[in-house]
C-alpha cells in the first residue's frame, strides 16, 4: 500500500515467502512478489533496512527457506531538484500509465551539468506534476539533445518498471531515419561492442571490451553523395547509431562529434557543400516506437512525422546539382 504524506510516498506491505521459493535469493523473491518495483529499488530497500525478513535485515544475495514473514516500510521521495517549467511540448499520446512525446531537436531530455533547466523533464513536470513521484520523472530512455523524435515516458512506478524491463529484454522496438555520408550496402547489421572513450569522456567508441551493441539498417534512398536509411536499435547504448555508422565509414550528416572532414565531397557542388555545412545537427530522427502497454498487456505502436528540418534538407539535396 502506498500513502503520500508531506511530499513523500510511504510504501507499506507484508508478505509471506511462498514455500516454493525455498533456496531463492531474497531480492529475486521480492521482485516476483512486487513487480511494480524494480529489483534494483527493492535491493536498495533491503540494504537500507526498509525491508525486514522475520524482523531482521537481509542482504539482497541472502537466500530464503520459505514461509518467512516480509515487512516493508519504505519511503519514496520526489525528485525535488527538478522544477516544472512551461515549455511547449508535442504530446502524441497520454493515458494513466504512458506518455508519448515528439521531442524537437535542441531540447535536452533532463537537467544536468550545463542544462539546469529548460529540458524535456521540466516541461513534463509542468504538464504532469505527479511525475515528481517517479524516479527520473518517468524517463526510461533518452534521445540526444540534437536528435529529434519519439520518446516514451512512464506515468506510474509500475509502468516505469515494466518499460525498463522491455528495454532490457529488447522487446521494445525503436526505429529511426538518418541521412549519412556515402552509399552503404542495401541493408546490414552492425554488431560492435561500445564503451566510453578513454580520453574524450563525452564520446563513445567501438571497443572489444565494451558492452554489446547491435544496430540494423536498411537503405531507402540514395541522393548524390548521401544515403537515407531506416535504422533499428537492437540495443540502446549512448550515441549508438552515431558511433556505429561512423564505424562502418558512413557517419551521420551534421554530426560534428563523430564525423571527420567532408568525406568525399571534393566533387560536390558549392550548393551541396553549403547545405551540408549549414545543417546544425546530426541528421537523425526517432520515427517509430513499439512496446507492450504496461497495464493492458497489448502491443501499441506510435509514429511521428519526420522533423521538418530533415525533410527540407532532403528535398534541397534532391533538387541540388549532386
Amino acid at each position: 500500500m502506498a500513502d503520500r504524506q508531506n511530499d513523500k510516498i510511504y510504501i507499506q506491505a507484508q508478505f509471506k515467502v511462498p514455500l516454493e521459493e525455498s533456496g531463492s535469493r531474497i531480492d529475486q523473491v521480492l521482485a516476483r512478489l512486487m513487480p511494480d518495483y524494480s529489483r534494483a529499488r527493492l535491493s536498495q530497500w533491503l540494504v537500507d533496512g526498509q525491508i525486514l525478513v522475520n524482523g531482521e535485515p537481509l542482504k539482497p544475495k541472502n537466500r530464503v527457506l520459505g514461509g518467512e514473514n516480509i515487512a516493508i516500510n519504505a519511503t519514496l521521495e520526489p525528485q525535488v531538484d527538478w522544477t516544472a517549467e512551461t515549455i511547449p511540448l508535442d504530446v502524441v499520446y497520454a493515458d494513466n500509465d504512458l506518455i508519448i512525446v515528439n521531442k524537437p531537436a535542441g531540447l535536452v531530455v533532463h537537467p544536468g551539468h550545463g542544462n539546469p533547466s529548460g529540458t524535456l523533464v521540466n516541461a513534463l513536470l509542468d504538464l504532469y506534476p505527479e511525475l515528481e513521484e517517479i524516479p527520473r520523472a518517468g524517463i526510461v530512455h533518452r534521445l540526444d539533445k540534437d536528435t529529434s523524435g519519439i520518446l516514451a515516458v512512464a506515468r506510474s512506478l509500475k509502468a516505469q518498471t515494466n518499460l525498463v524491463r522491455q528495454l532490457k529484454d529488447r522487446s521494445m522496438s525503436r526505429q529511426y531515419c538518418a541521412l549519412v555520408y556515402g552509399h552503404p550496402s542495401k541493408e546490414g547489421t552492425i554488431d560492435a561492442p561500445m564503451e566510453r572513450h578513454r580520453l574524450q569522456r563525452t564520446k563513445m567508441t567501438v571497443a572489444f571490451s565494451g558492452k554489446p551493441a547491435v544496430t540494423k539498417y536498411r537503405l531507402t534512398e540514395i541522393t548524390g553523395h548521401f544515403a537515407w536509411l531506416d535504422v533499428k536499435l537492437e540495443t540502446g547504448r549512448t550515441h549508438q547509431i552515431r558511433v556505429h555508422m561512423t564505424h562502418i565509414g558512413h557517419p551521420l550528416v551534421g554530426d560534428a562529434a563523430y564525423r571527420q572532414g567532408r568525406l568525399g565531397l571534393g566533387h560536390a557542388t558549392q550548393e551541396v557543400r553549403a547545405l551540408i555545412d549549414g545543417f546544425p545537427r546530426q541528421a537523425l530522427h526517432a520515427r517509430r516506437l513499439g512496446l507492450i502497454h504496461p497495464t493492458r498487456d497489448e502491443l501499441v505502436e506510435f509514429e511521428v512525422p519526420i522533423a521538418s528540418d530533415l525533410i527540407d534538407l532532403l528535398i534541397a539535396l534532391r533538387a541540388a546539382d549532386v
